[in-house]
């Protein structure tokens, strides 16, 4: 269905007090800004912004709803004849080939990652996302593999794969702090991600192989 004009200022009106929000955040540190300071900024009430971020982290980590289901959402989507690390593996290369902004390889993703090292609030949220990721990627291969409750297979399944994803992204958090191109960080990652395959052993490059009988 097309967006009706209201959900489209919703939205416009979401993503402006973001943006502000995560400027104010680069510029003075996460700490040091108020959630009525931001209200100020984008001249809107303090309420209106709690309407939209509960919390003072959601501000910061506004896009985070597309990360948690990233995982499970290639993994539901890989072709037949994958298998679920490998559909991770392939996606992950596929985004740092392409130098994609979703895994951070983008100019001024330095400014970001600064902002989350210096504040602990950020630091746990953004453990709480990780939990979240591997939590869904747990519940993906269950629902793939039709295992059972008490299998806990999934569940140390959805770590190993977690933790190549996670691996990668500090990787490429390290090296964009140190205020490296783009380009150069996704050719080094790129063999990054080979030798991370390499440390995976076959059961786990081979689970949740999607056709298998």
């Amino acid at each position: 269905m097309a967006e009706g004009l209201r959900e489209r200022k919703k939205r416009q009106t979401r993503q402006y007090i973001s943006d502000v929000a995560t400027g104010m955040f680069v510029e003075r540190g996460f700490d040091a800004v108020t959630v009525a300071e931001i209200a100020d900024a984008a001249d809107v009430s303090v309420n209106t912004v709690y309407n939209y971020f509960p919390a003072k982290e959601d501000l910061f980590f506004d896009r985070s709803a597309g990360l948690v289901d990233r995982l499970a959402r290639w993994v539901r989507g890989r072709p037949d004849g994958e298998s679920a690390a490998a559909a991770v593996l392939r996606e992950l290369r596929e985004e740092v080939e392409a130098v994609s902004p979703r895994v951070g390889l983008i100019p001024g993703y330095a400014s970001f990652v600064r902002v989350i090292e210096e504040a602990p609030a950020l630091r746990s949220r953004l453990w709480a996302i990780a939990q979240e990721v591997q939590g869904n990627l747990e519940k993906a291969l269950r629902e793939e593999t039709g295992a059972a409750d008490g299998d806990e297979l999934p569940n140390l399944m959805a770590g190993q794969i977690a933790w190549v994803h996670g691996s990668v992204m500090a990787v490429i958090s390290r090296e964009m702090v140190k205020g490296r191109e783009p380009r150069e960080v996704s050719r080094e990652v790129l063999i990054l991600l080979d030798d991370i395959e390499d440390l995976l052993s076959e059961k786990v490059l081979n689970y949740a192989v999607r056709g298998a009988s």
